[in-house]
């Protein structure tokens, strides 16, 4: 690695660039230029390749990037060559999804724990998974050697659960709860808030309402 200061802007487009290379390997294409990349990905080209540089020189001049030696990388990168087993913190309607959406997954990075603190729902399969009380999560993220952790609980309890995380050695927290977490310096947390990216779209879409007026002017 070049550089110790990566952007998050940079480390969020390793993914992208990871699911296309993916599927050119899927369709058995062995090499891509970063003009391709950047056509199929809508990226300017010279961005790619300055991503990639921050990590390693890893095309070819006048042939490109190897697809399979690039995604070798990528997933080096990303600590994905690696188990890394998640904890998932709310059992509801959102977490089952999430959880349901492992058998989807063909990659290191999987739930391996889900917990929950209403009694009822303790006990319950989803998939292969028990969901299990919290007073076993500080023992199993240990057991387990869990390192990431998702909340999927009501706001009102959130930054509790995330207290209980971090205190049980989690490092980095995806945040489903519309709610601005607490947390020491070290810990990463990234929110995904469903609410804004939604409002978010709506910026984007055409006034019909001042459409329609025109037209019937």
């Amino acid at each position: 690695m070049k550089s110790d200061k990566i952007s998050e802007a940079v480390v969020r487009r390793l993914p992208v660039y990871l699911r296309f290379l993916n599927d050119l390997q899927n369709r058995e294409i062995l090499t891509v230029s970063s003009q391709e990349l950047g056509q199929k990905l809508d990226l300017n080209p010279a961005q790619i390749r300055k991503d990639l540089a921050y990590f390693g020189d890893f095309g070819r001049k006048g042939i490109g990037y190897d697809v399979a030696y690039l995604i070798e990388k990528i997933r080096h990168i990303l600590k994905l060559d690696q188990q890394l087993n998640v904890a998932l913190v709310g059992a509801g309607n959102l977490g089952h999804a999430l959880s349901n959406y492992n058998a989807y997954l063909k990659d290191t990075m999987k739930i391996t724990a889900i917990f929950d603190s209403y009694a009822p729902k303790v006990g319950r399969k989803i998939n292969s998974l028990t969901v299990q009380p919290m007073e076993e999560l500080a023992k199993t993220v240990r057991e387990q050697g869990i390192r990431i952790g998702i909340i999927t609980v009501p706001n009102s309890e959130a930054q509790n659960v995330a207290d209980i995380l971090i205190e049980a050695g989690i490092e980095a927290i995806l945040n489903f709860a519309p709610v601005i977490l607490k947390t020491p310096p070290n810990i990463r947390v990234h929110a995904a808030d469903f609410t804004t990216d939604l409002q978010s779209l709506a910026y984007y879409l055409k006034d019909g309402k001042e459409e329609s007026r025109n037209e019937e002017q």
